[in-house]
């Protein structure tokens, strides 16, 4: 059978999806996550591996496929990219290989070849935009250290150091502390430099419904945090749309990711926010593996031309 293989890769998860040279799924799997690195890409490699074997098998189909396509976070750089598809190219899992970003197939997925905007908001934030004339501009996705506004990660960030304020009373005291300290495993403050040295940054993110929770009691530190991070997802958007411009129509935005997907604790918000904007809102899901796919379908087709 002629199929080809997408694939969305993360820190958390790694998920494979097989369609025919048609376009149907035929099967899809899950398994464990690895960011990419150029200084270690055997472990994104082995994930994508395993997620594809595990599609292959529901899918009851035998590899190679025809194209495998691969979005995995970190793998923004050509140095990454090169690595983990070299590590891909002696897997057997397809005849021809690619390696992609995962915020270029959640794109892809929302909007094909058409323009469009997609904010992501999780661990971290991004966001993506197309043009009407085919421009391609990003914003943001500049890792922990130097960005991410907005994000899960910074949320979190942002309430361990209104914990350690008010421990030492530059700031008032804030509802935050007790359900922080409890959430790390912590009983004082200072316990909080030894953890957040060890801590991953799903781990930072993961304080985020404590936030969310003492911001709907009215604890000023909280809703200062979750006000900062809707006017960074915010900019986010209008940058984009300022960058894709002059525009003879609205563009349509989706929101994705942990925060503001549909259900996440932050997508009500920054939904208010945005609608001062002159775009389209779109309540649309995104499939980021089947996006990924999708793209491999079409360098398929590029190839039989």
């Amino acid at each position: 059978m002629r199929f080809v293989v997408g694939v969305d890769g993360g820190g958390t998860r790694t998920r494979a999806v097989i369609l025919d040279d048609r376009g149907v799924e035929l099967g899809r799997a899950e398994a464990r996550g690895r960011v990419a690195t150029a200084e270690s890409p055997r472990g994104a490699a082995e994930a994508v591996a395993a997620a594809v074997r595990a599609a292959a098998e529901r899918a009851r189909v035998d590899l190679p496929g025809l194209v495998l396509w691969a979005g995995l976070a970190g793998a923004g750089r050509d140095d990454v990219r090169d690595a983990v598809r070299s590590e891909l190219a002696g897997t057997g899992l397809a005849r021809d290989v690619h390696v992609g970003t995962d915020v270029e197939a959640a794109f892809h997925d929302a909007f094909g070849d058409g323009p469009g905007l997609l904010l992501i908001a999780g661990t971290g934030s991004i966001g993506w935009g197309r043009a009407a004339d085919g421009r391609i501009d990003r914003v943001g996705g500049w890792g922990e250290r130097l960005g991410d506004e907005g994000s899960g990660y910074a949320i979190g960030l942002d309430a361990l150091r209104a914990v350690v304020r008010a421990s030492d009373g530059r700031d008032p005291a804030t509802r935050m502390s007790p359900a922080v300290l409890a959430a790390c495993g912590m009983e004082d403050a200072s316990d909080l430099v030894g953890w957040i040295e060890r801590a991953a940054k799903s781990d930072v993110a993961a304080l985020v419904p404590i936030v969310v929770d003492a911001a709907a009691r009215l604890d000023p530190a909280a809703a200062a945090i979750v006000e900062r991070a809707v006017a960074a997802l915010d900019r986010h958007v209008a940058t984009l749309l300022e960058r894709a411009g002059p525009h003879t129509e609205p563009l349509r935005l989706v929101l994705w990711g942990g925060l503001i997907a549909e259900g996440g604790p932050l997508r009500s918000a920054v939904r208010e926010a945005v609608q001062r904007h002159a775009l389209v809102l779109s309540d649309a899901g995104v499939d980021p593996p089947r996006g990924a796919a999708r793209l491999a379908l079409g360098l398929l087709a590029e190839a039989r031309r």
